[in-house]
């Protein structure tokens, strides 16, 4: 195998993918609905089922994600809801609702799904670690500047390329190159 679909319009998760994978990654922009669930696996099951009827079940295998923050303070709130919560409230808004917690840990989660040949496998990324008191760096996207991975100072938009190894994302990834048999 030397292709794979991914369902995102990001390009840069698609060259991160194609790093980590050791494949031809072909990034598919598809509007597909995002349903409404708790459960990070449900949710990146169900919009991988949605990208292949709507790519018309292709012979390549296809691949999205979802990933999340788990607040532990929050009892893993907000999870497989935290790209709502962020176009809500954004990090200021995030920050400001922990601001009465003592306890700022959290986990960085992706589950990334991939459809081949009928079947769905699922693998996940956990990265440990905690939120930062204000938002900092410059670098990526969403709580990118909030989320400080454990082991680190700090926060995955201060990283640079090393988020890329680092990340929740990465972690999900590779383990798809495991199952995969790649290199």
């Amino acid at each position: 195998m030397e292709r794979i679909i991914f369902v995102t319009s990001n390009r840069n998760k698609a060259r991160e993918a194609g790093r980590i994978l050791g494949l031809n990654v072909e990034p598919v922009p598809l509007d597909v609905p995002e349903i409404q669930s708790l459960d990070l696996e449900a949710v990146a099951r169900a919009k991988v089922r949605a990208a292949c009827e709507a790519l018309g079940d292709p012979d390549l295998p296809v691949l999205a994600e979802d990933s999340g923050l788990a607040v532990n303070a929050w009892n893993g709130f907000p999870g497989a809801l935290t790209r709502w919560l962020m176009q809500s409230v954004g990090n200021e808004g995030l920050l400001r609702m922990l601001s009465g917690y003592e306890d700022r840990s959290a986990r960085a989660l992706c589950v990334v799904a991939v459809a081949h040949e009928g079947s769905i496998h699922t693998f996940w990324g956990e990265v440990e670690g905690e939120i930062a008191p204000e938002p900092r760096g410059s670098g990526g996207f969403g709580y990118d500047p909030v989320f400080i991975p454990a082991g680190q100072s700090r926060t995955y938009a201060e990283l640079g390329e090393l988020k890329n190894e680092l990340s929740h994302r990465a972690r999900a990834l590779r383990a798809v190159r495991e199952w995969l048999g790649s290199p």
